[in-house]
């Protein structure tokens, strides 16, 4: 399927690993130009040659910015003034018990979580709405439907990304523009995969660990495995693209069914 992305140009935030990598390298492999984005110039590097190891011909651009930072945001949008696409996805996440999390903790979360989407949201949008053409996604959680009791500032923040991507989409009525909220659910990203081979370490296998962990912490789940980068940067690139038009305003789960709702 062709998801007419040649020459759109997408922003991802956090795309040097993970999730946000998967939607970079899934962006590019369909034509679009990719700005990544990353705390490290090293890393923005480790990332365009992974690239451009599977798409040779990838166009790529890469913008070192530390998105707790008002000023590098700013910086970054002086870098890259207007895009078609906006992935908003960098976040960070840290259990922690609720009497132990801090004013800072909190300010910290949301400057991440959620003011570096709204900052770059607040240049892009109003553009988009000129052009009649655009699309802005948050990779939000299933968290932010059941928060963990474990991270509760964590999934506050991804309730918070709901809020915001939905009264986004009430301002497009009538436009070729859209707002979405992506929810992926438990993830074989990189920390995951820190957390399943230190457990094997203790004398279980892989297999093992990941089947413990949906047994007794995701019961729900219905896939009954942790879910691919690749498999959530493919909801991504379907709801960038043109093909999507009739999504706006939708949290878009890719969470294995670990929801119980029919709504």
């Amino acid at each position: 399927m062709d998801l007419q992305l040649t020459n759109k140009v997408a922003l991802v935030t956090g795309s040097t690993a993970g999730i946000g990598l998967a939607i970079a390298r899934r962006l590019a492999a369909e034509g679009a130009e990719v700005i990544l984005t990353g705390r490290t110039e090293a890393r923005l590097q480790e990332a365009r040659a992974a690239i451009l190891q599977e798409t040779s011909g990838a166009k790529l651009r890469t913008v070192a910015v530390d998105f707790s930072r008002a000023e590098q945001v700013q910086y970054l949008l002086l870098e890259v003034p207007s895009v078609d696409i906006l992935v908003n996805n960098v976040g960070i996440f840290e259990p922690k018990p609720f009497a132990e999390i801090s004013d800072e903790d909190w300010l910290r979360f949301f400057e991440v979580n959620v003011l570096s989407g709204v900052r770059l949201s607040r240049q892009y949008f109003p553009q988009m709405l000129q052009k009649n053409w655009g699309r802005i996604l948050f990779i939000s959680s299933e968290s932010g439907l059941q928060i963990p009791e474990e991270m509760i500032h964590y999934g506050t923040t991804k309730t918070a990304q709901l809020g915001v991507a939905r009264g986004l989409a009430e301002l497009t009525k009538g436009t070729e523009v859209t707002v979405n909220s992506v929810l992926p659910g438990p993830t074989a990203s990189e920390g995951v995969e820190e957390f399943l081979q230190k457990l094997a370490g203790e004398g279980k296998t892989r297999e093992e660990a990941e089947h413990e962990f949906f047994r007794d912490a995701r019961p729900s789940s219905l896939l009954k495995r942790f879910i691919t980068t690749e498999e959530i940067a493919n909801m991504v690139a379907y709801l960038a693209s043109p093909l999507a038009i009739a999504t706006n305003g939708a949290s878009v789960r890719v969470d294995g069914g670990v929801i119980r709702s029919i709504g």
